[in-house]
């Protein structure tokens, strides 16, 4: 029985299970270790004392008690990769974007032979949108970027794809409403609806149809929430600093009377959840978003299923449009192994286990799933503090060692 109702921590928390007692767990150990941890994570104000310490770290001392997140100036908040991204600290190499590129510009002519479209869309982000507020600390001489490479080689192969980092950083200044939150990790709730409208605009332009459009008539203007606050309610403090207020236009669509309302197969990061929440899906006749191209979704919403569970070749049959959504943070992954999948299909390769390709699509997913578990993050920190090696190397080092172990 709760007496008192605490708030639930945010983020990537683990409830740990009390431990079911048997004379092998007991024996072996395995029973004392998981009763332990059940007790140590599970007192009870444990989450109210979590909050005063994260929140005597960040108004003491300016330390986030978070992975991977960094205060900036003014309070600014960032994740640590956008500012790699920016400085091109994970710059993966001219030479592979070029390949990545190449196979894009094949499957979209093999696609449009069979009218259908695939768009890239390199998302806003927070990093080349407020690097005026990166901590002194982060400061470096910036380099070749992912970003700038992808978009260069886009524009010489004419491949289809929206810029909305270029878009937003153009109209920083002179936007009505802020385009990027400061506690948030996403380009704002006004500014999803801009480009989700922006997105839909250039659809009808690109296949010459005329679509069901969004709009707004009415904009409210509150404290900033969801995931306008996004890593702010992720350090799980007390109570979040005061930050501007920002805007919410409250999204309608237009009857489909007339329309046309093609199928679409969106492969994205997080920043496509903004969409799909309001409920852009409604205004395409079938819609699915594979998220990472790991979760399939809206099937996940009821029982969990990934891609590998699904037939390629016919959800390419299915939709009309495919689109490959990146933030500069997520883009040494691009596509996250769906280029390559398709490119082999059309190219009339078999899609194989054990080629590069596909090991680089392992390593990927694996470095992703570490990244939810707290405590094999902290695992990872340790040893690369150990090793004198950046976490993401020992990222790369623990996954590579996984995966080869599981080959075996």
């Amino acid at each position: 029985m709760n007496i008192v109702r605490m708030k639930p921590l945010k983020g990537a928390i683990t409830e740990p299970e009390k431990a079911t007692f048997s004379f092998s767990g007991w024996f072996s150990g395995d029973y004392q270790e998981k009763e332990e941890t059940y007790l140590n994570e599970s007192f009870g104000f444990r989450s109210w004392f979590i909050r005063i310490n994260n929140q005597i770290a960040f108004s003491l001392f300016n330390k986030a008690k978070a992975n991977g997140v960094i205060i900036g100036k003014e309070n600014y908040l960032y994740e640590d990769n956008y500012i790699k991204a920016y400085y091109g600290t994970d710059f993966i190499g001219k030479d592979s974007i070029e390949q990545r590129m190449q196979r894009l510009k094949f499957l979209q002519d093999t696609l449009g032979k069979l009218d259908k479209s695939l768009i890239m869309v390199f998302a806003a982000g927070k990093g080349s949108f407020y690097p005026e507020f990166f901590p002194e600390e982060k400061k470096k001489e910036k380099g070749l970027t992912n970003y700038e490479v992808y978009v260069e080689i886009a524009k010489n192969l004419h491949l289809n794809f929206i810029d909305f980092n270029d878009y937003f950083l153009k109209n920083k200044k002179t936007s009505a409403y802020p385009l990027y939150p400061q506690f948030g990790i996403h380009w704002s709730y006004y500014g999803t609806c801009l480009a989700a409208d922006s997105m839909i605009r250039y659809i009808e332009k690109l296949r010459n149809i005329d679509m069901p459009n969004l709009y707004w008539d009415e904009i409210e203007i509150e404290n900033a929430h969801g995931t306008d606050v996004d890593i702010a309610d992720g350090m799980n403090t007390l109570f979040n600093p005061r930050t501007f207020k920002m805007a919410y236009p409250k999204i309608q669509f237009q009857a489909d009377s007339g329309k046309v309302k093609p199928s679409i197969l969106v492969i994205a990061d997080s920043y496509y959840w903004g969409m799909y929440n309001f409920g852009i899906s409604s205004l395409f006749s079938t819609s699915h978003f594979w998220f990472y191209n790991n979760q399939v979704y809206p099937e996940s919403f009821q029982n969990p299923i990934n891609t590998s569970q699904i037939n390629l070749k016919e959800q390419i049959e299915q939709h009309d449009i495919i689109i490959i959504l990146a933030t500069e943070a997520t883009l040494p992954g691009f596509g996250w192994g769906f280029i390559e999948d398709a490119y082999k299909f059309f190219n009339g390769k078999k899609v194989e286990s054990g080629t590069d390709d596909d090991f680089q699509k392992k390593l990927t997913e694996m470095i992703n799933f570490i990244k939810t578990d707290r405590k094999w993050m902290e695992t990872i920190e340790e040893k690369a503090a150990l090793n004198n090696v950046s976490v993401d190397s020992m990222l790369v080092i623990d996954a590579t060692w996984i995966i080869n172990k599981e080959n075996k």
